[in-house]
């Protein structure tokens, strides 16, 4: 089987680095994979791990006709049966691309916190946490699965990283600070919030405790998060908060790490790595990962919104570290404990033959021609009214970043659960 992977992005980020491990591991199944977007970090370690990267044009408005027009020739001189969108913008170019060359089969990925209502009904889709199959359902769609993230289980651990050394002199560690890493993009959905809570815990938290948070990551934010950094640093008298920018490989921040502070992908690299993890949400919500807590992470995926078991906001995640802190045998445990989940449930080795089977039935099974056009229509229908709205929101200067992940579907259902709860 011919695979072409599409990330919507080739940035440093949870979703692109799951779409590059998932297309090496499986094109290592016997399989031709052939990496295709905007030229970046992640380019190069596609290759080192043997994919064809195939440069796309820059895009501007999406769907894109250049991309479109991209994909097409890429498709028809690879002779491609699958090609696979990550998130909307590449899902929707892989379908348009799809219609033009008889023979493929476009599909798509969704690691967002929801999925854009205008990718059709028919389009088959792959989403990451239970909740947001459930919703997907429950809104008409037919062809949904869940593909939780995977991780790289050999690659993400202590023992093989490369530049560990080199990493904790360039930060300056030491084994006589709580070291609490944080691996995010800095973005203003679902991301800025959290980031700018722990900077706040540390700053008080290090009154008392030998505590630092390392920031790795760059982003849109990264004006606010470095401000906020400096005004930490100010009042502490000393580098409590550092920032790496982006690493082109951040295993060694995972790997340098006491505790660490995530979400998603992230999330799950640094269970890989044995460390103790709290999950960040929105809405002032830390939970560290416990046997108690898995189910709902599980479920929900590895986010969340509001109070937590230990409270809200910064007060919450002091809680948290400083548990932590005073009990070097839970952070052991703890970090045994994540990373037998991860092997068990997340390892990369068995959910490349998953992804593969699924290839099989999607190209195996297509809906009928009339479901398609009513799927898509009502599809290019919902689209044009979201552009519409854009437009609204940029008048009024109130256009969010990232979409689909400024309002996540297990926020929605944490609201409607409040909402039940307050009517009964």
């Amino acid at each position: 089987m011919r695979i072409l992977v599409y990330p919507h992005d080739l940035r440093m980020g949870g979703s692109q680095l799951n779409a590059i491990e998932l297309g090496a591991a499986t094109q290592s199944l016997g399989h031709e994979v052939v990496l295709f977007g905007q030229p970046g970090p992640l380019a190069d370690v596609a290759v080192s791990r043997g994919m064809e990267f195939v440069p796309a044009p820059i895009p501007g408005k999406r769907p894109s006709p250049a991309v479109i027009s991209a994909l097409v020739r890429t498709v028809r001189e690879r002779r491609v049966d699958i090609l696979h969108g990550y998130e909307w913008p590449p899902a929707l170019e892989c379908l348009a691309a799809s219609k033009l060359v008889p023979g493929s089969t476009a599909v798509a990925t969704v690691m967002s916190m929801a999925v854009a209502p205008f990718i059709p009904k028919s389009m088959p889709l792959m989403v990451g946490t239970g909740q947001i199959h459930q919703w997907e359902v429950s809104r008409g769609r037919g062809t949904v699965h869940v593909m939780e993230p995977p991780v790289d289980t050999e690659a993400n651990q202590v023992s093989t990283t490369p530049g560990l050394d080199a990493f904790t002199r360039a930060v300056g560690l030491t084994d006589r600070v709580l070291n609490v890493v944080c691996v995010t993009r800095l973005a203003y959905e679902l991301k800025l919030e959290g980031i700018m809570s722990a900077m706040d815990t540390v700053g008080l938290m290090s009154a008392e405790r030998p505590v630092r948070l390392i920031i790795a990551g760059t982003g849109p934010a990264r004006d606010e998060v470095g401000a906020r950094a400096a005004l930490v640093n100010a009042a502490t008298g000393r580098e409590t908060v550092t920032l790496t920018g982006e690493l082109s490989d951040p295993r060694p921040a995972y790997a340098a790490a006491d505790v660490v502070l995530g979400m998603g992908g992230s999330a799950l690299r640094g269970l890989s790595f044995g460390k103790p993890l709290v999950v960040q949400g929105e809405r002032g919500f830390w939970e560290l990962l416990t046997p108690r807590s898995l189910p709902t992470f599980l479920w929900q995926g590895w986010y969340g919104s509001g109070p937590g078991t230990a409270g809200q906001g910064h007060e919450a995640l002091g809680v948290i570290l400083r548990g932590l802190m005073d009990d070097e045998q839970l952070r052991n445990t703890l970090g045994v404990y994540g990373r037998k989940v991860v092997e068990e449930r997340f390892s990369l080795e068995s959910a490349a033959p998953r992804q593969l089977r699924l290839y099989q039935d999607f190209a195996a099974s297509r809906p009928a021609p009339a479901s398609i056009l009513g799927s898509e229509l009502a599809a290019a229908a919902r689209y044009a009214g979201y552009v519409g709205k854009r437009r609204y929101q940029r008048i009024l200067k109130r256009l969010p970043m990232d979409d689909f992940n400024s309002r996540p579907v297990a926020m929605a259902a944490t609201a409607s659960t409040r909402s039940s709860e307050v009517r009964a």
